[in-house]
């Protein structure tokens, strides 16, 4: 849980196991990778603010870098100041995301002053809050939030992404479907009907995960590294048959075999297109999986090692530490 005088950050239930768990399931059916690893995201460990702004106003985000932060505009405008170049200009219809937690500002234009959002006031609903501030002008309503994304595959996800994602009114078919979907938050902002809460707050999760999808589809960043190699034909499969059974005793030739590749073949293009080796993937994406079932699931040291094919708990224990940099026992609840 992570708290402040103004703002709570607290993390539900442990999800389903079929959220956050690999499964075995037939390879042949590996065809869309890139789609694979997006599916198995979820927004979870989330708090939600619907904030009613009245020019002049502003807000400082404080900088929680293991968090996503963001912003959708419901009416109105203002400005997002990360403090690192021009201020971008939010209308009502963007959705604008800082995947990495950085600080940053909101302000309704230029020289506003924006107090830490913490110190203010707001209106607690369990995980959802509702903010009024500001000197009485033009109108701005916000529906902000902090969240995280916890699938294994978000380690690879997040670290690639840009420092602000900001998606704008488009007239492809995505973007108006994100427009409906935003135009149904913003009613249920304005109407406050009951249960008004819970919709809103799983609309944005999902425009989360759409926005996200939206950069890796039109970004040329997104073509590179990672998210690359699942869009390679070989290599994604690979990928995908390594997330889908991290138990199985993968080894260079077992990968290269599932692909009809030669061996030498193989590990050259998946270390030119992953930029590591393929052991050490596997071994990576075994301890990422197991951080997983670790903090979120209340599994034991002993039972996450007999799923993933240890033969004993000491020489998981060693991998993990070597891997992840503290003994698997630091993660269990309790």
């Amino acid at each position: 849980m992570l708290a402040g005088p103004g703002l709570v950050l607290v993390r539900p239930g442990t999800l389903d196991a079929a959220h956050t768990r690999p499964v075995a399931t037939d390879p042949m059916q590996a065809d869309d990778p890139l789609g694979e690893a997006l599916h198995f995201l979820r927004v979870t460990g989330s708090f939600y603010c619907r904030s009613e702004l009245t020019a002049p106003w502003g807000l400082t985000m404080p900088s929680w870098p293991d968090c996503m932060w963001f912003h959708i505009v419901t009416a109105g405008r203002c400005e997002l100041d990360l403090g690192t170049a021009v201020p971008s200009l939010l209308r009502a219809g963007d959705i604008a995301l800082v995947p990495h937690g950085q600080g940053h500002a909101l302000p309704s234009g230029t020289g506003a002053v924006a107090p830490d959002v913490m110190s203010l006031e707001h209106e607690f609903r369990n995980r959802y809050a509702v903010l009024r501030h500001g000197g009485g002008g033009a109108g701005t309503t916000l529906v902000c939030g902090a969240v995280r994304l916890d699938h294994p595959a978000a380690h690879h996800i997040v670290p690639l992404l840009p420092h602000l994602i900001h998606v704008e009114p488009g007239g492809d078919p995505q973007d108006e479907w994100m427009q409906s979907t935003l135009r149904l938050i913003a009613a249920e902002a304005a109407s406050l009907r009951p249960g008004g809460e819970a919709v809103i707050t799983r609309l944005s999760d999902i425009l989360v995960i759409q926005t996200l999808r939206s950069w890796i589809t039109d970004d040329p960043a997104a073509q590179r590294g990672w998210l690359g190699a699942l869009r390679d034909r070989q290599i994604g499969r690979a990928i995908s048959l390594i997330h889908r059974d991290p138990a199985r005793d993968w080894t260079v030739a077992s990968l290269a075999g599932e692909l009809a590749m030669s061996r030498s073949a193989f590990s050259a293009r998946f270390t030119e297109l992953v930029e590591e080796p393929a052991m050490r993937y596997v071994t990576r994406w075994r301890m990422q999986v197991a951080r997983t079932w670790l903090a979120d699931d209340g599994a034991t040291v002993g039972e996450v090692a007999g799923r993933l094919g240890y033969r004993s708990e000491a020489a998981f224990s060693r991998a993990f530490k070597r891997t992840v940099g503290v003994p698997p026992g630091a993660l269990t609840r309790g």
